[in-house]
């Protein structure tokens, strides 16, 4: 299995998981400033759109971010490695080693970067497919909506959010999942007689470690970029109506509004559920993609 199928593979039942958690979130992102809002919490709007839409509205529109997944882990992991391969190519670090911190940051980070354009109309869909304005709005007819108020390049509305969240939050993913291993790895070793450290680094960790350092990628990576994440959300959720309103609603004027009416409260509304989907959807996503790596050697 090649390392893209293998990613995709992890990815897109990794999005199974948190997709309703991501419903809830965006639509707790996307509340009108003027008006009173909507939701009082992720739990009163979880209440609110289960006895409107059923449990199965939940899953809305998950077609586009079943391919968003599947784009997104792929290129993630491979622009990783093609950043390790950098790295290995200018001498930076040693091929067959663990990369330090830094250069995990970094490798992370130009993934991250590269990715939030392929990844960007994906998430203006969706985005405007579970917001309230457009909740009965389908995946073709929000792509003609774009397209006709935005033509191609409207598919790159928010880039700016994605942008920064991607190349930082690529940064914190890769970066954390590596540190919280190496630190298993690390207390492994420290407990192991001399004969037996040379051999703990070819053994995988037990499920249970390999699980916490995934999530611990899924927890850092919403928590320390949540503020563009939300943004961006806001940027996507209130395109429409023509070029000009697109135009205004940037990103920096959007975050500048947000910051001015609800303060760092409001930058983290819905923070709360999306940390609690990604550490398992993260966790699943490592932990999938590593166990594929074993059983199926990458070539």
């Amino acid at each position: 299995m090649e390392p893209i199928h293998t990613a995709q593979f992890a990815g897109m039942l990794g999005k199974y998981i948190e997709y309703p958690f991501d419903t809830v979130k965006v639509r707790l992102q996307s509340q009108p400033d003027q008006l009173p809002l909507r939701y009082a919490g992720p739990f009163d709007c979880f209440r609110q759109f289960l006895k409107s839409h059923g449990a199965l509205g939940f899953y809305h529109g998950i077609s586009v971010p079943l391919v968003g997944a599947a784009l997104e882990t792929s290129s993630l992991f491979a622009l990783e490695s093609a950043g390790r391969e950098v790295l290995y190519a200018f001498g930076l670090a040693s091929r067959g080693e663990r990369l330090p911190l830094p250069a995990l940051l970094a490798t992370g980070a130009f993934a991250g970067a590269l990715a939030s354009f392929v990844l960007n109309p994906v998430e203006l869909v969706k985005c405007r497919i579970q917001a309230p304005a457009d909740a009965a709005a389908g995946p073709l007819r929000v792509i003609r909506d774009v397209f006709r108020h935005g033509g191609l390049l409207g598919f790159w509305h928010g880039q700016v959010g994605t942008l920064i969240r991607e190349t930082g939050g690529g940064a914190a993913w890769f970066g954390a999942k590596e540190a919280v291993t190496a630190v298993f790895y690390a207390r492994a070793q420290s407990a192991a007689s001399p004969l037996q450290r040379g051999d703990i680094l070819r053994r995988p960790l037990p499920l249970w470690q390999q699980a916490v350092a995934g999530a611990s990628a899924g927890v850092s990576y919403n928590l320390l970029f949540f503020p563009a994440d939300t943004i961006k959300s806001r940027v996507q959720t209130r395109a429409g109506g023509g070029l000009r309103v697109v135009e205004e609603r940037t990103f920096w004027r959007e975050g500048l509004a947000l910051w001015r009416g609800y303060g760092l409260r409001g930058l983290y509304r819905g923070c709360g559920i999306t940390c609690l989907r990604s550490a398992p959807s993260s966790a699943f996503i490592f932990m999938s993609f590593d166990g594929l790596k074993r059983v199926f050697p990458l070539h």
